[in-house]
């Protein structure tokens, strides 16, 4: 309400008193009113509504690191004053006044966040580590004084209750029945002593994950191995110029780095000719976290995993697994086990031919040695090249990011109808100036559906591995809302007017990320919580789109060489399709023993645990082949240890493969094989719109007609099929 004060002041002169007096009592009553229905303005750049093209994009070039505390801390109280004001509504709870109310609840602070993520994933430094440190409880306190919040359960359980006598429908009976599980699984029924305890562990925790993490990358940043001239042996053209340049970025001018990531250190192993120089390097790389310093994690994880059982027994359950699987498709650790353990064998059966075959070779060129765990990689490209006549770097020439980027792009617009433009540089702000951004529009509309955000190389201050993330999920939920996703790498740059050359493995996973992306920008939902998922279904659809790197319309169109441009010899694409299943055993157990090493961890009794020595007797136990490691050793595994996202639930990256490989039969048994457009159809419409708005069981079912089954993977990974 705007008034002329001129005006104004005429007005209150000619009122009496008792006018004055019920003119005030209305502005009062206006005002209060004004203040419990329209948000506070929020001065704040990293809270404010996001404004610009494609509707709204992160201000990523005018936020500063200065701001991001006074933002967090403004987001979470805005944020809470948004629960208070449901918690206390006095009408009766309803879906709409309730569950809907809560969809919304907290966008400013859903907008810092997104900076805030930024800023841990892709720009990490030691004054935002200092930050991050001090958050970390705050957050947790946050959160539990929402789970706690005992009027607000209350009106959500009230909601709960009436859905199950009188059916909403079905996406809003999905929202409800998410909503509620979150809280009840959370303790939101505990007594007041125990909800007290509850969330003091979850305080203690969120610091113990960010000490993690932070000790992780200071072992990433701080482990670097200098080459000279003369240790160069077996090394690419391309990857020594690389390694030159991140040198002379570090201040060794002269000298060729070997970061302590796994892109940097894989083609090492890979490719080097020094034996000693790859034993440092693998020892540094499968050290991070374990070098008994300040920045050790053993300790860490004893105290995490003491607590996570403490919590989940404040709960009724027996340990952790039992607590975190409730909800998840395996539904109990005994299942997650059972299909782990089904594998197993015949992975470890496979490293023992491949390490037999390594040693042979090993011998045949007198190099008297013993196959160790820095020599796996070696030896298994001389076998590659023995069985297959196969070299993977020759096949390395054929994998330009570029170009697997157009042919991801590709896949996109024959399965899912999706173009995409690249957006011209300066039209849309980003955080570094590697990263690239691409309009995503219906190719048949034309309407837009989002931007694609792409961020390939390593740095300083980036975590290692590939992830993908959204700054804003699709809904249609008080109005449509377009996507912002994003995939992040940590592939080596190359030098200036070199094109980046990627193995097979890494052109796999970036595919894989983009999967996820392609999950994001086809979602349907209405609700936001829709757009959530279940860990061992979400990692399907990513690990699904692998699949089309080596369909025939990829590899004829995309895959070409980086300095004639003639597309890979037909010959050279058999060899790599015979040579599919080399090497199963090795990446199989790998990624196998740190799932069950993860599941052990959590059913085994934390009280007094000394960590690495849990470790060694398990593997022992399972007859972990001495040659090769966990893909992720306990002390930097962050995937279970830096949070809770995949915490008894890494298995669920075999549990997706089980569903990748059946669906795939799918495909490969439709008349159009991969590019099939009734099979296509069904895999948008089941598998990647629904997002969370159907059970995934049930989502898998209606794609396929059944249940997925196992056979299926054994045959992919070449290991013996048993009949049931």
């Amino acid at each position: 309400m705007v008034m002329n004060s001129f005006k104004l002041n005429k007005m209150i002169k000619q009122l009496g008193v008792k006018q004055l007096a019920l003119f005030l009592l209305v502005i009062v009553v206006l005002v209060g009113c004004n203040k419990r229905t329209e948000k506070p303005i929020v001065n704040n750049l990293l809270l404010k509504e996001w404004t610009g093209p494609y509707g709204g994009v992160p201000a990523f070039d005018q936020v500063k690191i200065a701001d991001v505390k006074s933002a967090m801390l403004k987001g979470m109280e805005l944020n809470l004053q948004d629960i208070d004001a449901i918690a206390n509504n006095t009408e009766a709870p309803t879906f709409e006044n309730t569950i809907e109310e809560m969809e919304r609840a907290g966008e400013e602070l859903n907008r810092g966040l997104t900076y805030y993520g930024i800023w841990r994933s892709n720009m990490s430094s030691s004054e935002f580590r200092t930050i991050q440190g001090e958050l970390a409880p705050l957050f947790s306190d946050f959160r539990s004084k929402i789970t706690q919040n005992e009027k607000l359960f209350k009106r959500i359980k009230t909601v709960y209750e009436a859905s199950l006598e009188k059916a909403l429908p079905a996406d809003q009976q999905r929202v409800v029945e998410l909503t509620y599980n979150n809280f009840a699984i959370n303790g939101a029924e505990l007594d007041a002593e125990k909800k007290k305890r509850y969330a003091a562990i979850n305080k203690e925790l969120s610091s113990l994950y960010t000490s993690f993490s932070n000790n992780v990358l200071h072992d990433e940043e701080n482990y670097v191995t200098y080459l000279n001239e003369g240790q160069l042996g077996g090394l690419s053209e391309d990857y020594i110029k690389s390694a030159a340049r991140i040198a002379t970025d570090k201040g060794q001018e002269g000298k060729y780095a070997i970061t302590n990531t796994r892109s940097s250190m894989d083609p090492f192993l890979t490719f080097s000719s020094e034996r000693e120089l790859r034993k440092r390097v693998w020892t540094n790389y499968y050290s991070r976290g374990d070098n008994g310093d300040e920045y050790d994690n053993n300790q860490l994880i004893a105290e995490i995993l003491k607590l996570r059982r403490e919590r989940v027994e404040l709960l009724g359950f027996k340990n952790y697994a039992e607590w975190r699987l409730q909800d998840r498709m395996a539904k109990t650790p005994e299942n997650a086990m059972k299909l782990m353990e089904a594998v197993w064998p015949a992975a470890i059966a496979r490293v023992a031919e491949e390490v037999a075959d390594m040693q042979a070779v090993a011998d045949a060129n007198g190099d008297k040695i013993t196959i160790e765990p820095w020599d796996y990689r070696f030896y298994a490209e001389k076998v590659r090249k023995k069985k297959y006549d196969l070299n993977s770097d020759e096949v390395k020439q054929y994998l330009q990011l570029d170009k697997l980027t157009e042919a991801m792009h590709y896949v996109a617009g024959r399965l899912f109808n999706f173009n995409f433009t690249p957006v011209p540089k300066g039209t849309v702000p980003v955080y570094h100036e590697d990263v690239k951004v691409w309009e995503v529009t219906d190719k048949t509309s034309g309407e837009n559906i989002g931007l694609w955000y792409l961020d390939p190389y390593a740095r300083q201050g980036k975590r290692s591995g590939a992830w993908a993330n959204t700054y804003r999920s699709h809904t249609t939920f008080d109005g449509k809302k377009n996507v912002l996703a994003s995939n992040n790498s940590n592939f080596v740059k190359p030098a200036p007017g070199e094109a980046l050359l990627v193995s097979w493995d890494d052109a796999s996973t970036f595919f894989h990320e983009f999967g996820h992306a392609l999950h994001f920008f086809s979602s349907n939902v209405k609700y936001p919580i829709l757009n959530g998922g279940v860990r061992d279904y979400t990692e399907f659809q990513s690990q699904l789109l692998e699949r089309w790197l080596s369909t025939d319309e990829v590899i004829n169109t995309y895959l070409v060489h980086n300095e004639t441009g003639k597309p890979i010899p037909a010959e050279l694409v058999t060899k790599i399709k015979k040579a599919a299943t080399f090497n199963q055993g090795f990446s199989t157990t790998e990624y196998l023993a740190s799932a069950i090493m993860d599941m052990k961890f959590h059913l085994a009794d934390p009280a007094n645990i000394d960590v690495d020595k849990f470790e060694r007797e398990t593997l022992a136990t399972l007859k972990m082949p001495k040659e090769l490691p966990m893909r992720h050793r306990t002390p930097h595994f962050g995937h279970v240890f830096s949070g809770e996202g995949y915490a008894t639930a890494y298995y669920g990256y075999m549990w997706a493969d089980v569903l990748t490989s059946d669906a795939s039969e799918a495909f490969v048994e439709a008349p159009g094989g991969f590019y099939d457009k009734e099979v296509a159809a069904r895999l948008v419409k089941y598998l990647f719109a629904p997002r969370n708005s159907i059970d995934p069981a049930e989502a898998y079912r209606l794609f396929r007609g059944r249940d997925a089954k196992i056979e299926a993977l054994m045959k992919d990974r070449g290991f013996p099929v048993t009949a049931e």
